[in-house]
């Protein structure tokens, strides 16, 4: 017999691994927030699901594939960045569900200058 007959399925939600990854990326040094546009930020203060601001997922059976928009911190380089937050999500995603992530995809949609609200700076992007 195999180990799911014996012990069934294990599903992790989308929800779950929004909220992993948006945990992640916030945590992430250089970013300074998450994007999540207009109508996705109505809709995640009406819904109460701020930590999955700016994440969308697919999770399978075995995989999942990530898309992050993100605002990063002024003066440092872009590239860099964006590099560590694919490694820190995809290893929190990966060490807390046990799902295989296969790509971590990322849009800087802004930059955030010292002395700025997020707020303002999506202000001034949309």
């Amino acid at each position: 017999m195999t180990d799911e007959l014996l012990t069934g399925i294990i599903r992790i939600a989308d929800d779950v691994v929004a909220t992993i990854a948006g945990l992640a990326a916030l945590e992430t040094p250089g970013i300074a927030a998450m994007s999540g546009g207009i109508s996705e930020g109505l809709a995640k203060r009406l819904s109460g699901k701020n930590a999955q601001k700016g994440v969308s997922v697919e999770v399978g059976q075995l995989e999942a594939a990530i898309d992050l928009r993100v605002i990063v911190q002024y003066g440092i380089p872009i590239q860099e960045v964006c590099r560590r937050l694919q490694d820190n999500v995809r290893e929190a995603v990966e060490n807390m569900t046990g799902l295989n992530v296969v790509e971590v995809n990322l849009k800087v949609e802004g930059v955030a200058f010292k002395g700025d609200e997020v707020e303002e700076t999506m202000t001034r992007i949309k």
